[in-house]
């Protein structure tokens, strides 16, 4: 419980209507879920405006509201703080309001389209086995120590943020590693947060139906880094053209990790099969159970990051080998006549070729790859075809099927990406609607030795159509079909 005038008196507000000296119990901006006291923020979004909801959060009890503009009726036992863009104090007046988490432990933020999943959960998984209190913040869970809270988005709203921030440092985490999505920065999900750190992995085709252009999208994400205060780093990876953009205005530290040329910190693979990769990370070599070029960018930057907050080099590298891939990443399943199948979270075009091409790598010349992919309804439409194309040109089959359609017709879907395979590549493409189905299939078709990758949803426990989450887990229809109990890699 605070009073309004505490959590309001640091932030710019405009004006105030009425008594300022109320107690709050609680922040809300759904209307739904107002309490007795609580404070409401009445936010625009794409979709709905908080402000058409003001009087329904009054009605639940809702005893001061944030709002852009004041309503043509204003209730004399309510007070109306008037800003300029709620959607960005209500980060600020969420972090207030808990304390000012992000400022009592380190804040580390990784972006980027992929390997952020990978990045966060071997930081976090690190840094406890290092003997530090560690919380996490990714697309598969949100971790405080060893307890789980389940996570519904990449990043939460804010006020979910903080609170799980506040929870954090309540229960002795030191640090908190955290995904932040480009759709996390635009929305202001991050306002208010002091991030002693930020790492980009790399930028690719994705999310276009949500910021229109690429470039819309690299600013979104340039904008991380330009909020970084001087205390903290900007570690960007340096092989990808767009890292030195991330850092052109950032007040924070710069340093760079990289493969394929001269950087702060550097890497070299010495050697890449389906159950490790040996790298030579700053002269040093170690065996890792990642597999993939992909992962040693993971891996470098995980490194890095670690040295930057000053833990021992040895300690990280020693600690790093022991780790298993993380869930829906690289996972592999060797069914009793040798055939492996690989599942992996890579929907996006860099992502499933960064895949594909570490399984060319490692296989050898007369092994087939069978590739089973589709692509989600209600996304980015324009890396369909590019995704079709990408599978074709590195795989000797294909079976297109759905991923989660939501309230698309997987027909459509699937047409569109059939729209991008070449006309002399037809011939080796299969289109099978049911999930399950193409993953029988796949298996009926491979021979010992080749290898399987089912692309597309990783970890995912469901498959979302016309609005219901259906369960299906790639891994364990797999071990269904060759009919094992144990999945290896998992």
């Amino acid at each position: 419980m605070m009073l309004l005038s505490e959590i309001t008196g640091n932030y710019k507000v405009t004006g105030i209507t009425g008594r300022n000296d109320i107690p709050i119990s609680g922040i809300q901006f759904d209307s739904r879920k107002v309490r007795p006291g609580n404070l409401f923020f009445a936010i625009r979004g794409t979709t709905f405006d908080g402000h058409e909801y003001i009087d329904q959060a009054i009605a639940k009890g809702a005893s001061a509201v944030v709002c852009e503009q004041l309503p043509e009726v204003v209730n004399d036992k309510v007070t109306y703080v008037v800003t300029a863009k709620t959607s960005a104090a209500l980060g600020h007046v969420a972090s207030i309001f808990y304390g000012n988490p992000s400022e009592k432990l380190k804040l580390i933020g990784i972006t980027g389209t992929n390997g952020k999943t990978t990045t966060v959960t071997l930081l976090y998984r690190l840094f406890l086995e290092l003997g530090f209190g560690a919380g996490l913040i990714s697309t598969i869970s949100n971790m405080i120590n060893q307890t789980e809270i389940p996570a519904t988005y990449t990043t939460p709203d804010p006020v979910q943020l903080n609170e799980l921030l506040a929870r954090m440092v309540h229960d002795g985490c030191t640090y908190c590693f955290m995904e932040v999505s480009s759709h996390a920065i635009d929305q202001q999900r991050i306002a208010g947060l002091s991030f002693a750190g930020g790492i980009f992995t790399n930028l690719t085709h994705d999310h276009l139906d949500y910021h229109k252009t690429f470039d819309q999208y690299l600013q979104t994400k340039k904008s991380f880094f330009d909020h970084l205060p001087e205390s903290a780093f900007a570690l960007i990876n340096k092989d990808d053209r767009n890292g030195k953009v991330m850092v052109q205005n950032t007040q924070a530290a710069k340093f760079t990790y990289s493969l394929q040329s001269m950087s702060d910190f550097r890497c070299r693979i010495v050697e890449n099969r389906f159950h490790g990769i040996q790298l030579n990370l700053d002269g040093t070599e170690a065996w890792f159970k990642l597999i993939g070029t992909f992962n040693a960018y993971n891996l470098l930057a995980v490194y890095a990051s670690a040295v930057l907050l000053g833990q021992d080099k040895t300690e990280i590298l020693t600690s790093l080998s022991k780790m298993e891939p993380v869930a829906g990443r690289f996972n592999y399943v060797m069914s009793p006549d040798q055939v492996t199948a690989i599942v992996d979270y890579s929907h996006t075009p860099d992502a499933l070729k960064n895949v594909l091409e570490t399984i060319n790598e490692i296989r050898g010349r007369h092994e087939q790859v069978i590739t089973v992919v589709g692509a989600g309804g209600n996304r980015d439409v324009a890396k369909r075809p590019v995704m079709a194309k990408i599978a074709t040109n590195l795989s000797d089959r294909v079976i297109l099927t759905s991923d989660n359609p939501r309230n698309e017709e997987p027909e459509a879907i699937l047409a569109e990406m059939f729209a991008g395979v070449e006309i002399h590549q037809e011939k080796k493409v299969l289109v099978i609607v049911n999930r399950l189905e193409a993953i029988k299939t796949a298996c009926a078709l491979a021979k010992p030795g080749d290898i399987i990758l089912v692309a597309g949803k990783g970890h995912e426990n469901y498959q979302e159509i016309k609005g219901v989450r259906h369960h299906f887990n790639d891994k364990e229809a797999l071990q269904k079909i060759f009919g094992i109990n144990n999945m290896v890699n998992s």
